[in-house]
């Protein structure tokens, strides 16, 4: 049987990484929402109306299963982290009851109306039901992520004693709420979820191109999903590079894992680009078995916030254990990666928008159909440097993960819900895939009849080197 400890955390590890998903559907599909709609009541266009039932009928899907899938992580604090619930249940009670009852009711109601109400209420009242619906989906990240936030640096706390055991108590709510990562977490979160959001809008978009390059509906939606990416895709990277800074200085643990730096050094490289020599440089990498091109001093550079000879500390040199540096190192990585090969795609579409060629170039078009689920993958590899760079501690500097778990649980309930947990997860994400399909093959279909009496869409050779790319 597999540890209690850890079994608990690889379950809560696999219900996280599917409910982000649909979380950050919802996120980022908001502004995608209220923007068609109120494009739609506007100026009454059918190319608008298309786009709006579209992805209103991908984010509802989105939404019921975000709801499935994030009521059982709730029960898992209670099953498998209770230690935790009971030490910390004074403060995050309250920031997650009212994401439930604030954020998700208000983002339920008014998508009804979105889905049900459009020859029922009027247009004004229509558009206005986008924007609650995208406002409760902000909601309830802004309440998640002040509960995460919190984790990450405690504030607006004392602990004290009941029943013998040491539970948190809130003496500031602001400072509790508002703690020094919340607002560098709230803006990298919500800016991710958008980027992803839009490469998936892009990605969809060329699909149906490639299939009718005249269809206007999703002209449209590949050019505004474009200009989208150019902005915010050179935002995430700047934000980032800010955020890394601060990390630095609040979890010093979590940017050494970042870089595998074990030995505390003034001027510490920053490996841009690192590959395995060995196997074992990748379950453990470490200096001497990367093949890295590093950029010298600017680990010191970006933790520091300017000071190119600033001290890094290793992780050698912590007092408690390190977070698995194999995994945060690698996701880091991979996260950065794929960051700036977003931005590239973003530079891409400004050079053949500026050529007026955007919806035009093959290749083009199959780089973000490539792309489209790429911004997710960031997100979840983002997510678990922000959770296990935090290891060994479920909240930083005051309880450790493996005194957060419930105390009773053993092995074998902890491996059979660790089983159960993900089958069942897995399905729903199936199913989430399977229902999209049905939605845009429903869509390809009208795309198809639209492009022309021919049997076969023109489709352009990917492959053939052209003026235009």
């Amino acid at each position: 049987m597999i540890d209690p400890v850890l079994a608990s955390r690889l379950q809560f590890a696999v219900a996280i990484t599917i409910h982000i998903l649909f979380a950050a559907l919802s996120i980022g599909l908001g502004p995608y929402l209220v923007y068609f709609t109120v494009q739609e009541v506007r100026t009454g266009e059918e190319r608008y109306r298309k786009l709006r039932e579209f992805w209103t009928n991908v984010f509802a899907v989105g939404f019921v299963m975000g709801t499935v899938t994030g009521i059982p992580m709730g029960f898992l604090f209670g099953t498998n982290f209770s230690a935790f619930s009971t030490v910390a249940g004074e403060l995050i009670g309250g920031p997650l009851s009212f994401e439930a009852k604030m954020a998700f009711f208000l983002e339920a109601i008014f998508l009804g109306i979105l889905l049900f109400g459009r020859d029922r209420v009027s247009g004004r009242f229509y558009a206005l039901s986008s924007f609650f619906v995208a406002l409760g989906a902000w909601l309830s990240a802004f309440w998640i992520l002040v509960v995460n936030s919190w984790m990450q640096t405690p504030r607006g706390y004392e602990l004290a004693s009941q029943n013998g055991t040491e539970i948190v108590q809130m003496t500031d709510p602001l400072a509790a709420f508002f703690n020094p990562r919340f607002p560098w977490m709230f803006v990298h979160m919500q800016n991710a979820a958008i980027v992803s959001v839009t490469l998936l809008v892009a990605g969809v978009a060329a699909y149906f191109l490639w299939q009718n390059r005249d269809s206007e509906a999703w002209q449209t939606a590949f050019r505004v999903a474009v200009v989208v990416l150019i902005l915010t895709s050179v935002f995430q990277v700047v934000q980032g590079d800010m955020y890394g800074e601060h990390v630095a200085e609040t979890q010093p643990q979590k940017f050494a894992a970042m870089e595998a730096q074990y030995e505390t050094e003034r001027g510490a490289d920053l490996h841009l680009i690192a590959v395995p020599t060995t196997l074992e440089g990748f379950t453990d990498p470490r200096a001497d078995n990367l093949y890295k091109i590093s950029i010298p001093h600017l680990a010191s550079f970006l933790a520091s916030g300017g000071d190119p000879g600033a001290e890094v500390t290793g992780l050698n040199d912590i007092e408690y254990e390190s977070p698995p540096v194999a995994i945060v190192f690698w996701s880091f990585r991979l996260m950065v990666g794929l960051g700036f090969w977003f931005v590239g795609l973003g530079a891409w579409g400004a050079y053949n928008r500026l050529r007026g060629k955007l919806t035009e170039s093959p290749r083009y078009l199959l780089a973000m159909m490539l792309s489209a689920p790429l911004g997710f993958v960031a997100l979840v590899t983002g997510w678990y440097v922000t959770e296990i760079g935090r290891q060994p501690w479920i909240i930083q500097g005051v309880l450790r993960t493996s005194d957060g778990v419930t105390p009773a649980l053993n092995g074998l309930e902890a491996t059979l819900s660790l089983v159960g947990v993900t089958v069942g997860y897995l399905v729903l994400l199936g199913l989430f895939l399977y229902i999209g399909r049905g939605i845009v093959a429903s869509e390809r279909k009208d795309v198809l009849e639209r492009s022309g009496p021919t049997d076969e869409p023109d489709r352009p050779d990917p492959t053939e080197v052209t003026a235009d790319d």
